[in-house]
C-alpha cells in the first residue's frame, strides 16, 4: 500500500501544486501523518478556505513551467519551456517577430531521442535555470 509520504513526493515532483498543499495542510494540523497508508487520507477534513489561501500565496514555492509546441510552418516547430500557453507565444513573437502558426502543451514527461540517448522534457528541464527558454526544434519529414 503506498504511503502519504510518496504521494506527496510525488506531488512536488510532478508539481501537484492542489494535492500537495492539500496535503502539507493535512499534516500541519496534525489529521494524517506522512507514515500512514493512503487510505488515511481524506480531503474532507481540509479547511478548503485555508488550503485555497496557501495554494494563492504559493506557499509551497511552486513555479510551474510547461513546455509548448510552437508550429513556424507546415514543417518545422520550436518547443518552449515558458510559464503558460501565452508566455510561449509572447517569448516566440519576441524571439522570432512573428506569430506561431499554432501552440499546444505538451505533457513534461514525452520523451524524446537526444543523440543516441532518450530525454523527457522533464529531465531537460533542470538544464536550464530561467524560464521562458527554447528547449529545441523539431523538422517533420514530409
Amino acid at each position: 500500500m503506498e504511503s502519504i509520504k510518496l504521494l506527496y513526493a510525488d506531488c512536488l515532483f510532478y508539481e501537484e501544486s492542489t494535492l500537495a498543499h492539500l496535503i502539507h495542510h493535512l499534516l500541519v494540523e496534525k489529521k494524517i501523518s506522512l507514515e500512514d497508508e493512503m487510505s488515511k487520507l481524506d480531503l474532507e477534513k481540509a479547511d478548503h478556505q485555508k488550503v485555497g489561501e496557501m495554494i494563492q500565496n504559493n506557499l509551497l514555492g511552486f513555479h510551474k513551467i510547461g513546455i509548448y509546441s510552437l508550429k513556424m510552418n507546415q514543417k518545422e516547430f520550436v518547443f518552449i519551456f515558458a510559464a503558460s500557453e501565452r508566455a510561449a507565444i509572447q517569448f516566440y513573437k519576441d524571439r522570432f517577430h512573428q506569430s506561431p502558426l499554432n501552440c499546444h502543451e505538451y505533457t513534461l514527461d514525452f520523451e524524446l531521442t537526444r543523440g543516441k540517448e532518450s530525454i523527457s522534457f522533464r529531465e531537460m528541464k533542470k538544464e536550464f535555470k530561467c524560464f521562458p527558454a527554447i528547449a529545441g526544434d523539431f523538422e517533420r519529414e514530409r
